[in-house]
C-alpha cells in the first residue's frame, strides 16, 4: 500500500486526523527494520501497521505477505481490528486459541495476505500445513518482552525458520531489549524510543494515592475504597489467581458489581468479563497482571493495587490501563504494615476512604447473550433492530454490542433487561430462532 492510502484509511476508517510523534517517526524512517520501544496505549499498533502495510505488494491473494505475532488472544483481536480496517483490498485473518481450529481452517479457503496470531496457534497451523509463510515480506512481533516472559521464544524461533528472511521487520517492546532475538536479523535496525516521552506525558494525568490498611488482610479496606469511589470502571490488581477468586467473592458479597479475570478461566469467560467491564454492566474487575497489557478499556477511571506489583514493569503496565489518550485517571495503592514497599511504588498523597460516595459505582447496564454471531450472518444492526422492534427497547437504551463468530453480547439498560428477554422469547432474528439470556454477575 502507498503511504497516502494508509494515511487516508487511518483518517477515514479510524477517525484519526493527525499522527502522533511515534507514528510520524515510522513514516519518516528509511529503515526496513525497526525496534519500537513504546508502552501500551501509545498508538503503537497504528505505528507498526504503517510499516507492515507499506511493505505489501500490490496484488492480493498471491500468498501470505505479512505476519504479526502477539502474546495473547486479546491483543491479537485488537490488532486484527485495527489492521483489518486499514488493509483495504487485502485479506486479514486472526489465529488464536479458545475456539475451534476448524473455523480458522475454513477461513483459509481464500489465501490470506496478512496473518495476526499468537505464536502457539500459528505454529499449530504450520505443523498442520494449512498455511505457507515462506514468502512473507514483513514480520511484526508485538510485545516481544511479554512474549519472552510467557515462554514463547521457542515457538517464535520455529515460526521464523519457516520464512525466507523477511525484508521488513518490526519488533515492539515496552522496555529496552535485553535479549535481542537471534532468530531474526536486526542488523542495521533503527530504534524508535518513545518510552520516556510517554512516561512524561502520562505522569501529570495520574493521581496516585496510598490507602493504609489497618490489618494484613486488606479486603475490608478494599471494600471501603470501592464504596467511596465515584461511578466508573475500576481494575483491581492482585498477584495470584487464588487471591483474585477470593477477593472477587468478598467484593460481590459486599453488594458491589464485580467480575473475575485471570489466566485459569476459560477463554470465553475471560472475554465476557472484559466485554462486561467495557460496556458498563460489570464496572469492577478483579484481575491478575494478565489484564495489565493488551486490554484497551474505554474510560477506565481507576486502578487499584490490592497487592503491590512484583516489578517496576508491572507497576507501569497496571497504571497504564487508565489515563489513556489524554484522559486523567486515579491510582490507589493499598498497603499494610506487612508490606515491603519497593522503590518504584510511589504516590502523591495518602487517602482515607469514607465508605460513601455521592455517585457510587453501579452497573447501569445488563449484558444480553445471543447464541448466534457473525457466522450466522448476524450484524450489530440486526441486533439493534431486533431489540427495538421485538424487545421493546429504544436505541438510546442499547449500549455496546460485541460480535464474535457464534455469539453476541449486547448491553441494555439494566431495568429493561428482563422485560426485553421475555419479549424476545418467541421471536426470531433474520428468520432464525436465537436464544437470548442475561449474563449474571
Amino acid at each position: 500500500m502507498t503511504e497516502s492510502e494508509i494515511k487516508a484509511n487511518i483518517s477515514q476508517r479510524l477517525g484519526i486526523a493527525k499522527l502522533n510523534a511515534m507514528q510520524k517517526a515510522v513514516v519518516a524512517t528509511k529503515s526496513h527494520k525497526i525496534v519500537l520501544l513504546a508502552p501500551t496505549g501509545s498508538g503503537k499498533t497504528i505505528a507498526f501497521a504503517i510499516a507492515l502495510l507499506r511493505s505489501l505488494g500490490k496484488e492480493s491473494g498471491k500468498g501470505v505477505q505479512g505476519v504479526v505475532m502477539a502474546p495473547s488472544r486479546e491483543l491479537v483481536l485488537q490488532i486484527n481490528d485495527v489492521v483489518k480496517r486499514l488493509a483495504t483490498g487485502y485479506k486479514t485473518v486472526a489465529f488464536y486459541g479458545g475456539h475451534r481450529m476448524q473455523e480458522e481452517v475454513n477461513s483459509l479457503s481464500q489465501t490470506p495476505d496478512i496473518i495476526i496470531a499468537t505464536p502457539g496457534r500459528l505454529l499449530d497451523h504450520l505443523q498442520r500445513r494449512t498455511v505457507d509463510i515462506s514468502r512473507v515480506r514483513a514480520l511484526v512481533i508485538d510485545e516481544y518482552d511479554k512474549s519472552l516472559e510467557l515462554g514463547f521464544l521457542g515457538e517464535m524461533e520455529k515460526i521464523a525458520r519457516r520464512m525466507r528472511q523477511p525484508s521488513d521487520i518490526v519488533l515492539t517492546s515496552a522496555t529496552a531489549l535485553s535479549d535481542v532475538p537471534k532468530f531474526i536479523d536486526l542488523r542495521g535496525a533503527e530504534t524508535i524510543d518513545c518510552t520516556d516521552n510517554e512516561a512524561k506525558a502520562k505522569a501529570p494525568r495520574l493521581n496516585i494515592a496510598r490507602i493504609e490498611s489497618p490489618s494484613r488482610d486488606k479486603a475490608e479496606t478494599l471494600v471501603e475504597l470501592l464504596r467511596s469511589l465515584p461511578n466508573g470502571k475500576v481494575l483491581v490488581f492482585v498477584n495470584h489467581r487464588e487471591s483474585a477468586e477470593r477477593t472477587c467473592e468478598i467484593v460481590k458479597k459486599a453488594g458491589l458489581p464485580a467480575g473475575l479475570y485471570h489466566g485459569g478461566l476459560e477463554q470465553n469467560d475471560r472475554e465476557k468479563a472484559v466485554r462486561m467491564l467495557d460496556n458498563g454492566s460489570m464496572p469492577i474487575l478483579i484481575t491478575t497482571d494478565l489484564a495489565s497489557r493488551g486490554l484497551d478499556i474505554e474510560g477506565l477511571s481507576a486502578v487499584v493495587h490490592y497487592h503491590l506489583p512484583v516489578s517496576a514493569e508491572a507497576w507501569t503496565h497496571r497504571n497504564g490501563r487508565t489515563a489513556r489518550a489524554g484522559a486523567t485517571g486515579d491510582v490507589y495503592v493499598i498497603t499494610s504494615e506487612s508490606d515491603n514497599i519497593p522503590e518504584y511504588v510511589v504516590w502523591d498523597h495518602d487517602y482515607n476512604p469514607s465508605g460513601k460516595s455521592a455517585d457510587p459505582i453501579r452497573a447501569e447496564y445488563a449484558t444480553l447473550h445471543f447464541n448466534a454471531g457473525k457466522k450466522e450472518k448476524i450484524s450489530r444492526g440486526d441486533i439493534v433492530g431486533y431489540l427495538c422492534q421485538k424487545g421493546g427497547l429504544t436505541a438510546e437504551e442499547i449500549g455496546k454490542i460485541d460480535l464474535s463468530d457464534h455469539q453476541a453480547l449486547a448491553a441494555v439498560v439494566k431495568d429493561k433487561a428482563r422485560e426485553a428477554v421475555r419479549a424476545l422469547g418467541m421471536e426470531k432474528i433474520k428468520g432464525q430462532r436465537v436464544r437470548v439470556s442475561i449474563i449474571d454477575l
